[in-house]
């Protein structure tokens, strides 16, 4: 198979770049790179060169990459959904406990009595004003049930919390993983009117920005507390500030730090700490990896945010050709005709559409002449074509 070059942008797990087969690269330039593994690194402002085949984000957000640049530019953004799930779960119900039980407050505390000789006496009596509640028998509603959501939600349900999930697109593949225990919220008023404490779960997209408003707030139940582990911008945070200053809500956990957040009362801010262990950055390399590998070998696309999934196996055909075009009528049919045209018998043809993009997968017979490639991409709406073979 032909060697491969990736670029690392950030420090990938090596546990992860270890699964790269042998012929494949790290370089210290993407000028000479067909793909790229990120993690946080802004490339918003970068611009891509033209052997630059894919993009793998070693996590689930992609705001730092131009997604839509990149669809343009027929180039493939992979994300690792799932893979940091457990991570962020834990830390999920960590946040849970310090907003049932005041445990920051009272580790705050004895730090600042350090010195008090006395301080084991008069802990016995200060700890009464960092009393908290029990989370067994209480309500927790869970606003989106993908990979986090319905282990946050199964987690709880074991805790013995009463749990009331909310997705309107709720998957199959998360329904049958989620306990039977947890019920489902027909609306979102309805999870706000029942809970205790409310936990965030749902993709940051302009649809979502704010969703938790000021209206929201005011019709979930007095002394609430809320988790926002998912993104900062789901929240208005001016709205939840003023919530928490009149005691509507009790305590926000979020692990977003801003101006905002660090400034509120009666909130438990941390660092984005989320997926920060060692474990979740070794899954998202791994899979991030295999992605990539799988894409640039054999022209199979999973885990894409700008392409459809699509998977034709391994590559053992005389020649594959992967074609990277735009959702448009008749888009096949000129493919398809093209290849008659040039004596090219096509064995077999996956295709899929994903929005304004599509993704056509060819296996041929016979190897596909490099000056044939260059004229199937004068087809209007044709945005990128790879020539594949066992042997490249």
């Amino acid at each position: 198979m032909k060697d491969r070059k990736i670029f690392c942008l950030n420090n990938i797990s090596e546990v992860g770049t270890a699964k790269f087969r042998n012929g494949y690269t790290l370089v210290d330039s993407m000028d000479e790179a067909a793909g790229v593994l990120v993690r946080s690194a802004n490339m918003n402002e970068m611009e891509f060169p033209e052997n630059l085949r894919a993009i793998a984000r070693a996590g689930a957000g992609v705001n730092n990459i131009p997604v839509e640049r990149c669809s343009e530019e027929g180039i493939v953004v992979f994300n690792t959904p799932g893979a940091n799930a457990n991570a962020v779960k834990e830390l999920v119900i960590a946040g849970l406990m310090l907003a049932a039980r005041d445990v920051v407050g009272g580790a705050d505390w004895v730090k600042e009595n350090a010195d008090n000789p006395d301080i084991k006496k008069a802990a016995e009596k200060a700890k009464k004003a960092f009393a908290g509640n029990e989370v067994l028998g209480k309500t927790l509603g869970v606003i989106g049930l993908g990979a986090i959501g319905v282990q946050v939600a199964n987690t709880a349900s074991q805790l013995g919390m009463d749990v009331y999930g909310y997705d309107p697109y709720l998957s199959v593949d998360a329904a049958w993983h989620m306990s039977r225990a947890v019920h489902y919220a027909e609306t979102l008023d309805d999870l706000f009117e029942k809970s205790d404490f409310i936990t965030i779960h749902v993709p940051y997209m302009p649809s979502t920005k704010g969703m938790i408003s000021r209206e929201g707030i005011a019709k979930m139940k007095d002394g609430v507390s809320f988790l926002n582990f998912a993104r900062d911008a789901l929240v208005d945070e001016e709205a939840m500030a003023e919530a928490l200053e009149s005691g509507k809500v009790k305590c926000y956990v979020t692990d977003f730090a801003n101006p905002i957040s660090a400034h509120m009362k009666h909130a438990v801010v941390l660092p984005h700490l989320g997926a920060s262990t060692e474990e979740a950055e070794e899954n998202c390399a791994i899979m991030a990896v295999k992605e990539l590998q799988d894409y640039l070998d054999n022209g199979n696309i999973s885990n894409s945010v700008n392409y459809p999934n699509l998977s034709a196996g391994i590559c053992t055909s005389v020649s594959r050709v992967a074609i990277l075009h735009r959702n448009l009528p008749n888009m096949i049919s000129q493919i398809t005709a093209f290849f008659g045209k040039n004596g090219l018998n096509i064995e077999n043809l996956s295709s899929k559409s994903k929005g304004a993009y599509e993704y056509t997968l060819i296996d041929l017979d016979a190897k596909m002449p490099h000056d044939t490639v260059e004229r199937l991409k004068e087809i209007d709406g044709v945005l990128r074509v790879r020539r594949l073979s066992p042997k490249d």
